[in-house]
């Protein structure tokens, strides 16, 4: 009786030590998981670019939705009032800015009172302004290592008021690798001000895209430094970064914004062109249709390419996993042919 009595004290010790320990444990999961939610940030951006650099640095710390739409144009796309609740309750919105997103300013002014953090990515660039006429650009051409230091602070702010100054401004730095960079740097700055305790992680991160797109700038200037020819045909003057990245110069049928379309004078002036520089291919976009592009280009006689400016994946590039750095090595083997 006595021995009974004993075994069944102990299995009722045994079973209360198991289920403080299996509460412990329940406890335990339920902190870390607490800990993982609270740390990770939810983002929204617009332009492609701006959420692969968000997720390449912020990796499981961060989900990161952008705004537009596969295939949209982010130079005329409206927010849907349902975007603007879904941004109001997120941690931060990131944009190009540039004049890129006209909606920016609305979403910023009518989201002022939300708790949700507006950052402008290419704030502290050193931005192009845009002309028509390319003519002369090509020859102010400079490497990177000239014109583009991180630490030139002063440069850049003076040369971005030279171009409000003297003309619309290029928005299309994320496709010059060294201004992809300090994209992403602006990006990583906010990470670690909102998740400071990854610090370290996301500093990694950041490197490591870092280190891949400079390699990418290397790629660039090694593929396109020996091409017979410097001028290209493009159906949308997205790639004057280029221009001065690489000293190639592009021919523009619409000018920043697709809606911007030219006079028949300068239909005639882009034909002469096509002549002089014996230009044999014109670029296509993947999100903007041009019926005057197809027009010159049969008008011209010429081949069409196609170049993809990354401001937004299309469902086909999505269905592929294509990503900026798979983008962009397609994009230099078109314009390898081109310059041929």
């Amino acid at each position: 009786m006595k021995k009974t009595k004993a075994f069944l004290l102990l299995i009722s010790s045994l079973l209360s030590l198991l289920f403080v320990t299996a509460c412990n444990e329940q406890e335990a999961t339920q902190n870390d998981s607490n800990t993982l939610n609270e740390e990770k940030l939810e983002i929204y951006t617009t332009i492609y670019p701006l959420a692969f650099f968000t997720s390449e640095i912020g990796g499981s710390y961060v989900d990161v939705t952008s705004i537009l739409p596969a295939g949209a144009d982010p130079h005329t796309f409206e927010p849907t009032s349902k975007m603007m609740v879904d941004i109001a309750e997120a941690d931060a919105f990131i944009y190009n800015g540039a004049n890129l997103e006209s909606y920016a300013d609305s979403i910023k002014d009518a989201l002022a009172e939300e708790d949700v953090r507006m950052i402008e990515a290419a704030t502290e660039l050193d931005l192009l302004a845009y002309s028509h006429h390319h003519s002369d650009d090509s020859e102010n051409a400079n490497s990177h290592e000239e014109e583009k230091g991180h630490g030139d602070t002063e440069s850049d702010n003076n040369h971005e008021q030279d171009s409000h100054d003297h003309g619309d401004i290029d928005p299309h730095v994320w496709l010059d690798p060294m201004l992809a960079i300090k994209l992403a740097e602006t990006i990583k700055d906010e990470l670690i001000t909102q998740i400071p305790k990854q610090e370290k992680t996301l500093e990694a991160n950041y490197q490591k895209l870092a280190n891949k797109l400079t390699e990418l700038d290397r790629t660039f200037h090694d593929t396109l430094k020996n091409g017979e020819k410097k001028e290209i045909l493009v159906a949308h003057a997205a790639y004057g970064y280029w221009e001065k990245a690489y000293g190639i110069e592009q021919i523009a049928i619409t000018g920043l914004s697709s809606s911007d379309e030219p006079s028949q004078k300068e239909v005639e002036k882009i034909l002469e062109q096509v002549k002089e520089y014996g230009i044999n291919h014109l670029f296509f976009e993947q999100n903007v249709s041009s019926r005057l592009a197809s027009v010159i280009q049969n008008e011209a006689g010429i081949k069409a390419l196609h170049l993809h400016n990354l401001e937004v994946l299309t469902q086909k590039d999505i269905d592929n996993n294509e990503t900026y750095f798979t983008i962009m090595n397609k994009n230099l083997k078109s314009l390898k042919k081109a310059l041929e």
